[in-house]
């Protein structure tokens, strides 16, 4: 299995949603792919974090980063749909 089918696969793959012998072939190829590890390690990850339904606060520099951020861009496609 090549990354491209894996990663064309991986929601069926997450969702366990996917016939047993593509499992087997999904798991070969994680196992020496770290690139696909690291996908795959990333989505069960923040799938776990949205089912715990924790909140996570956020730094006030970063919040306040994002904000002003998010009014530049804000602006800026306001100005070119003007």
């Amino acid at each position: 299995m090549k990354c491209e089918e894996m990663l064309r696969m991986l929601n069926d793959y997450v969702d366990q949603e996917i016939d047993p012998a593509v499992c087997d072939q999904f798991q070969e190829h994680l196992d020496g792919c770290n690139p696909c590890q690291v996908v795959v390690d990333t989505i069960r990850k923040t799938i776990k974090l949205y089912k715990e339904d924790e909140v996570y606060e956020v730094p006030v520099e970063f919040r306040e980063r994002l904000h002003q951020t998010l009014r530049e861009r804000w602006s800026q496609k306001s100005e070119e749909n003007h």
